[in-house]
């Protein structure tokens, strides 16, 4: 009899780092998809993320998701 291999699957995360670019200065940072806490942008001050229980509100434009 032939011998059969399992495939063992490994769960992949949901969460990514994104590149996103603040709507008011055009400045680029990276931050958490699933951020628990507001994230300011380090130029200006102005919101990029806002936490929601999961995931977070993207505020900014998404630039690239990082691995």
């Amino acid at each position: 009899m032939g011998t059969k291999k399992l495939k063992i699957l490994i769960p992949q995360p949901k969460s990514r780092f994104i590149l996103v670019r603040c709507p008011t200065c055009g400045h680029e940072q990276v931050v958490f998809s699933h951020a628990t806490f507001r994230v300011i942008c380090l130029v200006c001050g102005t919101e990029l993320v806002k936490p929601q229980g999961g995931k977070a509100k993207i505020l900014g434009q998404i630039v690239k998701i990082l691995g």
